[in-house]
Formats: structure tokens, C-alpha cells, sequence
């Protein structure tokens, strides 16, 4: 259970605000009374939750600088003097990936090097959660859980970039953040989620987003890869986890500044056909066809294991898929009859907090 006094008055540096899940976890961090601020590029798409929502006006700090940017993210840091970091910016995309590789690791790797080097020179830090992806592991196409112990590795540029994001954030870890050769202990431990959905998400090759602006303007839905399965998982699930990690990175330190897995109930991970169905079942009018063309290489099965976070962290899932899929469909449809979506977003973080896992 996240303790919402906890983050009262914080000082919370949030990289990738602007991004779909850093919208999210800013909206959630404001209603507790954190103090935050924010570093990233522009909104990627329009529209875009950031911008909807009025965020920069819920920020002390909105900066818009490249997290490629060393010495613009160095004066931030220092400037903004956190508590807590939580490092969201990422090219995030696999297929993007394949179209820009070089752009992806600059971002997705030297990124991260710069962030960690930022925070070692930052003495006000003492926890930071990185945020990598369940696509991190090795992928072997097996029908069970990877654990946080399991082999990195990544056939795509994107998967392979964020692999090297964990080794970077391993390395800083062990050589300067987490024991006392500086002087001082930082704890850092990484975040793996598995497929993220939920409202105000319009980004490219995204299922949930390509199935939305189809519904919306009554075009066919068209599916890529039917049979793939993902761990699907609305996006206050992964957030959730993220807050609560790092109110025990910062209560404990060390004891829990390692990697952590954030997905859902083995009964959630679906292909991608069956979350289309359930769309196109609850949301009238909507239908859908297949895209039979070649397109780059995406693993067809990636599952969880969240054995660790629900034994040490107390966390688990509170929302399953279904109710997932409900929550996001009455966003859309909430935002496309013209309902705030400041307040909506509130709403279901509300209802997220009040939810009681079965």
C-alpha cells in the first residue's frame, strides 16, 4: 500500500514527465503533495496527456531539455536538489527502434550514464528507481515467468538498450552509488514492467493507442501480430510499484536497491487478438481485420515473474485485464465527450488507490 504522507512535501525529479507514464505518475505524485520536477523533450504526440491534463502547472519545475544533454541535466539536478529520482525518459518503442538503432542507445544508454553521473554529483539524492521494460531478459520464448535473476539480453535495439540500461544502473550501483567509497550511499535499484495501457496514451505502434484512433474514426481495427502474447497491465499498476519501491529504497537503503519486476497476474498475459475482441465486444461499432505484410522481428510470448515484489514489497496487481480494458475505454470515451481529463485521470487513480486486490 503506497503511503500517501510519505510523499507529502518530497522533492521528486521525474524524467520522461511528459511522456504517457510520467503524465500518469506526475498527476499521482501532485495529488500526494510531492514537489516536483520535471526534465524531458516535448510531448511526443498530439494530443498528449501532458499537455491535456495542464501538468506543467502542477510542476515547481518544468524543464524541457534532452536527457542526452549532460550538462543541461547536471544543472537541473543541482538546481532542483532532490530527494527521489525516477528516470522514465527512454526512446520507448520497439519498432522505432529498428527505423532510428543509433538514436535509441544514445538515448536509452548514455541516457542512463548521464542521469546516474548527474545524481553521484548531486548530494541531496538518496533514492533513484529506473525504469527499464520486461523485454530487458533474454528472451527464450518460454511459457513461464522471467525472474530478476534470469540473463539480459534484447533482439531488437530497443529490448538490447534497455538490457544495457540495467548494466550501466548494475555498474554505477556497485562502483559509486551503493557503498561508501564516496562517502555516501545512494540507493538505486531498477524497475521492469511488462506492457503498459491505460488512457491518454497516443503513441505510434502501441496497441491500445492504434486500436483508439481507429474506433474513433471508424476505420478497422488492424492487427499486426494476433497470436503475440504480452503481459498487459494498466498503466497505475507499474507506477504503483514504483512508488512503493521507492519508499523502501528510501526507508532502507540498500536492502532493496536491486532489480524489481512489476506485472501482472499470470492470467493476464493475452494475445494481442484477445485484448482487440475484448475492445471490439465492449466498445460499439468497433471491428477489425489482419495485417498479413512482413514486418521487423517482436518476441511472441513474454511473461512475468512477480514472485519477488508481492513477497518482499507487499505489491501485486488490483486491477485485472478486464477491468483494465473498462477503465481505459471510459477514459477515451469520457475524453471524447469532452470531460476534463485532469479529472478523469484523478478519478481513476482514485479508484485504483480504493481498489482491494482479490
Amino acid at each position: 500500500m503506497i503511503n500517501r504522507e510519505f510523499w507529502k512535501g518530497k522533492k521528486v525529479l521525474v524524467t520522461g514527465h511528459t511522456g504517457f507514464k510520467g503524465s500518469w505518475l506526475c498527476l499521482w505524485l501532485s495529488s500526494m503533495g510531492a514537489e516536483i520536477t520535471g526534465y524531458a523533450l516535448e510531448p511526443s504526440t498530439s494530443p498528449n496527456l501532458f499537455e491535456l491534463s495542464e501538468i506543467s502547472k502542477l510542476l515547481k519545475n518544468n524543464i524541457i531539455a534532452d536527457i542526452r544533454d549532460y550538462q543541461a541535466l547536471n544543472a537541473a539536478m543541482q538546481n532542483a536538489q532532490p530527494e527521489i529520482v525516477i528516470h522514465m525518459a527512454a526512446q520507448p518503442l520497439v519498432r522505432e527502434s529498428y527505423k532510428n538503432p543509433v538514436e535509441t542507445y544514445e538515448i536509452n544508454v548514455m541516457g542512463t550514464v548521464n542521469l546516474l553521473e548527474a545524481i553521484r554529483n548531486c548530494g541531496s539524492v538518496t533514492t533513484v528507481v529506473n525504469v527499464t521494460t520486461d523485454k530487458c531478459y533474454e528472451n527464450k520464448e518460454w511459457h513461464w515467468g522471467y525472474r530478476e535473476n534470469e540473463p539480459l539480453g534484447g533482439h531488437d535495439p530497443y529490448s538490447s538498450s534497455k538490457a544495457c540500461s540495467e548494466l550501466v544502473t548494475s555498474a554505477y550501483r556497485n562502483s559509486f552509488l551503493n557503498n561508501q567509497i564516496e562517502g555516501r550511499t545512494i540507493a538505486v535499484a531498477s524497475a521492469r514492467a511488462g506492457n503498459v495501457i491505460g488512457g491518454g496514451d497516443w503513441a505510434a505502434d502501441r496497441l491500445v493507442p492504434d486500436i483508439i484512433r481507429s474506433v474513433m474514426s471508424n476505420k478497422a481495427i488492424v492487427i499486426r501480430n494476433p497470436a503475440s502474447i504480452r503481459p498487459w497491465q494498466h498503466v497505475l499498476e507499474p507506477l504503483s510499484g514504483y512508488l512503493l519501491l521507492a519508499e523502501k529504497l528510501y526507508e532502507n537503503g540498500e536492502e532493496f536497491a536491486e532489480a524489481w519486476n512489476f506485472g501482472p497476474a499470470d492470467t493476464d498475459a493475452k494475445p494481442v487478438e484477445w485484448i482487440v475482441q475484448e475492445i471490439c465486444r465492449k466498445w460499439e461499432g468497433a471491428y477489425y481485420e489482419f495485417d498479413n505484410s512482413k514486418h521487423p522481428h517482436e518476441a511472441q510470448y513474454l511473461k512475468l515473474d512477480c514472485s519477488k515484489a508481492k513477497a518482499e514489497l507487499n505489491w501485486s496487481p488490483r486491477w485485472n485485464l478486464e477491468q483494465a480494458l473498462d477503465q481505459i475505454i471510459k477514459w477515451y470515451q469520457g475524453y471524447s465527450n469532452g470531460q476534463s481529463v485532469y479529472e478523469l485521470s484523478l478519478q481513476q487513480i482514485t479508484e485504483y488507490e480504493g481498489a482491494i486486490t482479490q
